[in-house]
């Protein structure tokens, strides 16, 4: 008996909703208290991955077997950071050189 290709949509939305949990449980055990609007990004994208399988709607914004944006996943690794106690990597703004 063959097995059938793994689901790649349903691997990308099970990946997804366990980096969210993921992701909260690291907030709740580290004591740091997430803005609401943290709280609710990660509320909201879960809901949508259970709901349609996929936190986006527009095609552009990210791949096609993604579950998650680009800028979602950015978000998403900023929250943990912040779990984590890291600092965010904010790079001033610097003169460019221009050779000479």
């Amino acid at each position: 008996m063959k097995r059938q290709p793994p689901d790649r949509k349903a691997k990308a939305k099970r990946a997804a909703l366990n980096a969210l949990k993921r992701t909260r449980r690291l907030a709740d055990r580290a004591g740091v208290k997430l803005s609401d609007w943290e709280g609710e990004f990660l509320g909201s994208v879960e809901e949508r991955l259970k709901t349609f399988g996929r936190a986006f709607g527009d095609p552009e914004k990210g791949g096609a077997g993604e579950a998650l944006s680009v800028m979602q996943h950015v978000k998403l690794k900023e929250i943990a950071g912040k779990a984590k106690g890291d600092k965010p990597a904010r790079r001033p703004f610097r003169r460019k050189d221009r050779g000479g």
